[in-house]
């Protein structure tokens, strides 16, 4: 795991790419949509301390921004929103980059589970509502780095 989590970092050091505001590096994604690509600024959240972290505390996220959880393989995961301020929409990605489900609009501050409905490698978290808004579905796929679906 640790090779991974290296290679991730000398990846995005190699792609130019700046810190968040939680020193994370930063990358653009895309998402395939029936009506185009919707493209995010994502803090990558690929070790332990700062996928616990997530965004919480947050009191702010651009509309176009978020975070990309990287959990390098495929597992079940639980997510909640204990500290989290923001209303979010999180997206499970199986490891091919396609979109599993959505969890629409995870109420703030709230300690409820949200599974995952299958393994999956990673979860995007974009303002709540986004994907509504912009017509992200369950099987749109996600094009970054770590699915290596990158022109």
């Amino acid at each position: 795991m640790r090779s991974a989590i290296v290679k991730a970092v000398l990846l995005f050091s190699l792609s130019g790419c700046a810190s968040g505001a939680a020193g994370l590096p930063v990358t653009k994604i895309t998402v395939d949509t029936a009506s185009g690509p919707k493209s995010f600024t994502v803090e990558v959240a690929s070790d332990t301390a700062s996928q616990q972290r997530g965004l919480m505390f947050r009191r702010e996220l651009p509309a176009d921004a978020g975070m990309l959880f990287d959990f390098h393989d495929d597992a079940k995961l639980t997510f909640w929103m204990k500290n989290t301020v923001l209303p979010l929409d999180m997206l499970f990605i199986r490891s091919d980059g396609t979109i599993s489900t959505i969890e629409p609009n995870a109420i703030p501050y709230s300690t409820m589970l949200i599974p995952s409905a299958e393994p999956v490698r990673a979860v995007l978290e974009i303002n709540g509502g986004r994907a509504h808004d912009l017509g992200i579905r369950a099987g749109d796929r996600v094009h970054a780095v770590i699915f290596h679906n990158v022109d």
